[in-house]
């Protein structure tokens, strides 16, 4: 992207990755949820909440580059 360096670039994919990891750990929350699961369910949580951290890492970073 025009204008992007590769710290900017590095402080977005935080972010994306971070959300990706929340969408799969809700998946896998869920999936353990209908399957009676508890550890699918457990293990979905933790990588819902290790997404969150991770986006709002990226989200912090770049407003202290702002």
């Amino acid at each position: 992207m025009a204008g992007w360096s590769d710290e900017n670039m590095a402080i977005k994919q935080d972010e994306i990755k971070g959300r990706g990891k929340q969408i799969k750990g809700k998946v896998r929350e869920e999936v353990g949820k209908l399957t009676g699961d508890r550890t699918e369910q457990l293990e979905g949580t933790i990588e819902l909440v290790k997404g969150k951290g991770q986006k709002e890492i990226g989200a912090i970073k770049r407003k202290a580059k702002e």
